[in-house]
């Protein structure tokens, strides 16, 4: 594909090829513009995304097809999806259906988290801490 298409055209040319048929998927909450999460997309998974209205992704630890919410309810639902001028990355940028979308929880309140960036990395002393 030319370049120049690729970079300013209309069409959409996600590049499936470069990281094996997955491209990385940032997530974010549209209201806030928080991160929520990182997953990846194969086409399958994207085409269900348009289709579904809810983000889908491909479950490199399951190696399946994975709508989030399907087995904890806190969907996803599709607002807007932006790819980058190389069309090898994505943002889902989403509205959450429920309180969250991390598969983990606070121990504190019991509720789902709802970002699964919860920690901050202290630049002096590399440790986390919950944010």
């Amino acid at each position: 594909m030319d370049k120049k298409q690729l970079e300013e055209g209309s069409d959409l040319t996600l590049d499936f090829v470069k990281r094996g048929g997955l491209v990385p998927c940032v997530v974010q909450d549209v209201s806030d513009g928080r991160i929520l999460m990182l997953a990846y997309v194969n086409e399958r998974a994207l085409t269900t995304t348009f289709d579904q209205g809810m983000a889908t992704f491909w479950s490199t630890s399951r190696n399946e097809l994975w709508t989030k919410g399907e087995t904890s309810g806190d969907f996803l639902k599709i607002i807007e999806v932006l790819t980058d001028c190389d069309q090898d990355a994505l943002v889902y940028r989403v509205e959450p259906q429920r309180s969250g979308a991390c598969h983990t929880k606070d121990p504190v309140s019991g509720e789902t988290r709802k970002s699964c960036f919860y920690r901050k990395v202290d630049l002096a002393t590399r440790t986390l801490t919950a944010s």
